[in-house]
């Protein structure tokens, strides 16, 4: 099972270590800092031992990575690994203002289901089981969103159980979060934050979060 560096330290960018397994275009790695589609976060952008990574993803606790054919790799070959730094820092922001939003609405709109999420490059989106416009909440919700940010809290990124790989985030008094994305430091990081909304079909309203 690959040991998952960017949970221990998310602003690392360069790594060293060996390839674990090979099958046709398919690597796993003994250590990695190169992030896989998980809870609606992107994966990251990088290279294993120069070669582009085409995709990640998640097996299980394992992350399998896809190279282009004749890679020419085998395992136990000594990989560099390397990530693309500004995407991440762009997912990790996006990813935590939109942590941040979904739990004041949580709090502020009583009983709400999410029934979709996604984290990309330019944007994050929420999506939610909603009757109605969500328009009205949105003023309020960015005020509160953007008050958290300012307070440049610390954020605790931990393990709620490591055998299972579970982990979670915290800011002290304002939520406790499972979550297995990369956290940044401090809520100060995330930035400036925009709110709009889409409707997105009869009975479901989509909250679009923007960093710059």
């Amino acid at each position: 099972m690959t040991h998952k560096l960017f949970w221990q330290d998310p602003y690392r960018t360069e790594a060293a270590t060996r390839v674990a397994s090979v099958l046709g275009t398919e690597v796993t790695l003994e250590e990695t800092i190169i992030y896989a589609l998980s809870g609606g976060q992107e994966s990251d952008r990088g290279t294993i031992g120069g070669r582009p990574v085409l995709a990640a993803r998640k097996d299980g606790l394992e992350i399998r990575y896809h190279l282009d054919e004749g890679h020419g790799l085998k395992a136990g070959d000594p990989v560099a690994l390397t990530i693309d730094w500004p995407r991440r820092y762009r997912l990790m922001r996006l990813h935590f203002a939109a942590e941040i939003v979904l739990e004041l609405v949580y709090k502020t709109l009583g009983p709400i289901e999410k029934v979709g999420a996604h984290i990309a490059e330019d944007k994050a989106r929420i999506d939610f089981a909603w009757e109605g416009a969500i328009t009205p909440h949105l003023p309020m919700l960015a005020e509160a969103a953007r008050s958290i940010v300012a307070s440049d809290q610390p954020i605790l990124s931990a393990w709620s159980d490591e055998a299972a790989e579970r982990r979670y985030w915290k800011i002290a008094e304002f939520a406790e979060v499972p979550c297995g994305g990369t956290h940044l430091k401090r809520t100060g990081e995330v930035g400036a934050i925009d709110l709009k909304r889409k409707n997105i079909g009869k009975g479901k309203e989509r909250i679009e979060i923007y960093v710059p």
